[in-house]
C-alpha cells in the first residue's frame, strides 16, 4: 500500500477489500468510493511487488465488481496510471477523456459498465486460479 494512504480520512467511508496469502499476510488491497449508489470510483489499488502478474490484482477487482453488482452499482470509474491501462483494459475497462498528469504521473480516466453475468463467470475462474496457486 502506498505510504501515507492508510491515513486518508476520506477512506473511512470507502469500501476496502484485501487479499491474503495462505499464511494470512495481506498481499493486495483495493479501495472503492460509492458516489451515488449506481456509480463509484476505484480509488486505489496495490499488490505486493513479488506477486505482480499472478492474478491477485485481477481477483481483487473482480471480487469488488461482484460485490458492487450485488449492491446495485452499475458503473465504475478510475484514474489509471498509463502503465496500468493494459491491466484495466483486460478487465473490461475503457479509456475516456484526454491524458492528464496526476501527482506527477501520466494518467487516463477509465470506466466500465458492470454486467453481472460476465463478471461472475470471470470472478469464479480467477478465484479458482488463485486458490490453486496458494493452496
Amino acid at each position: 500500500m502506498p505510504r501515507g494512504s492508510e491515513e486518508n480520512a476520506a477512506e473511512a467511508a470507502c469500501r476496502h477489500l484485501v487479499a491474503e496469502d495462505a499464511g494470512g499476510r495481506v498481499v493486495g488491497c483495493v479501495i472503492f468510493r460509492d458516489d451515488d449508489g449506481a456509480r463509484g470510483q476505484l480509488m486505489q489499488m496495490a499488490v505486493a511487488p513479488e506477486l505482480h502478474g499472478q492474478g491477485v490484482g485481477a481477483l481483487l477487482v473482480r471480487h469488488l465488481e461482484a460485490a458492487l453488482v450485488a449492491d446495485g452499482v452499475r458503473e465504475v470509474i478510475l484514474h489509471a496510471r498509463e502503465t496500468a491501462i493494459g491491466f484495466y483494459e483486460r478487465l473490461g475497462y475503457a479509456v475516456f477523456d484526454e491524458p492528464y498528469v496526476e501527482v506527477g504521473i501520466p494518467h487516463r480516466n477509465m470506466r466500465k459498465v458492470l454486467s453481472a453475468k460476465e463478471n461472475f463467470a470471470r470472478h469464479a475462474a480467477l478465484q479458482q486460479k488463485w486458490n490453486g496457486r496458494s493452496g
